[in-house]
């Protein structure tokens, strides 16, 4: 990537982090302004980071890792590095990339109803649709028809083909079919949306399992890509929501929606930090092309800048 597109990148995802950075600066620029420092300065160091809702074990890390960088030095000058350095080593400790890497690819798409699943699936069919890539779309939350109709809208408004199911069916056969059909049809990816009822978790984890197995068993290896979105407006509860979804196996990485207008975009270090998942992509809007891979080190620069 040249460095007019990185500015071009970085540029677009400091505007969609206003709200958290203004809520973290603030305060953060008013600490350093003081002129104090000290063990009182880290506290209100660690203050500042978990109103950014960064989370309380993750600020923990960071403050400890900051008090032991900067004990040696001039602290007050150092501590702003020290901080940026710590964030990147968290958001960067995990491999981003996808690992699509060769049709036939399959990427399944996991979450809580309301988090953004459908959009985030349609936004990744737009990219690899851009790259050249052949898709297909399963709408395998057969429990809810508002689910499959917007995946049905999308795949219109995309022009990429959508496989639906009767409501009620066993999304395992939706997905046996739709591979069916991919398999012979010469589509490169595909793309799974599934249910997110988290209520009543024992039954969908098992779901998501069966699914996957119809998937490996029709092509070993996949799916590659195992997806888990999470909202970051709603801050550590998406943190919660995670942990109940890593109880199903394979969860390839994170894919981070609604950081624009939210204040709580620190979310993102404790969920790569806690749950030893790396951040893929962040939905920055609504519409198809409202997605930036993710970055460690920009989403550090539009945090700071």
């Amino acid at each position: 990537m040249g460095n007019y597109n990185l500015f071009i990148v970085i540029g677009s995802l400091r505007e969609k982090l206003a709200k958290t950075r203004q809520a973290f600066r603030q305060k953060f620029d008013a600490l350093l302004k003081s002129g104090r420092m000290g063990e009182d300065t880290l506290d209100e160091l660690a203050e500042t980071l978990i109103l950014a809702d960064v989370g309380v074990a993750t600020t923990e890390k960071i403050i400890k890792a900051i008090g032991q960088k900067t004990k040696k030095t001039d602290p007050f000058s150092a501590v702003e590095e020290a901080l940026k350095e710590e964030l990147v080593g968290i958001l960067s400790k995990y491999p981003a990339r996808l690992s699509l890497n060769s049709p036939p690819g399959v990427l399944m798409m996991v979450g809580v109803n309301g988090g953004g699943k459908t959009t985030s699936l349609a936004k990744l069919a737009r990219r690899f649709e851009n790259e050249g890539k052949k898709c297909l779309l399963v709408a395998a939350d057969t429990f809810r028809a508002a689910a499959q109709e917007q995946l049905a809208v999308w795949g219109r408004r995309l022009n990429v083909p959508v496989i639906k199911g009767s409501y009620g069916a066993d999304p395992a056969s939706v997905v046996f079919d739709a591979l069916r059909h991919f398999k012979s049809h010469g589509f490169d990816y595909l793309l799974v949306d599934t249910a997110g009822r988290i209520h009543t978790n024992t039954n969908l984890m098992n779901e998501l399992e069966k699914v996957k197995r119809v998937i490996a068993r029709e092509i070993p290896g996949a799916p590659q890509e195992i997806l888990l979105v999470l909202d970051a407006s709603t801050g550590q509860n998406a943190l919660y929501q995670a942990r109940e979804f890593l109880k199903f196996s394979g969860l390839t990485g994170i894919f981070l929606t609604k950081l624009d207008g939210t204040a709580k975009g620190g979310s993102a270090i404790s969920i790569t930090d806690e749950l030893g998942l790396p951040i893929k992509f962040i939905g920055t809007g609504e519409s198809e092309d409202d997605i930036l891979e993710f970055s460690a080190g920009q989403f550090t620069d539009a945090l700071f800048s």
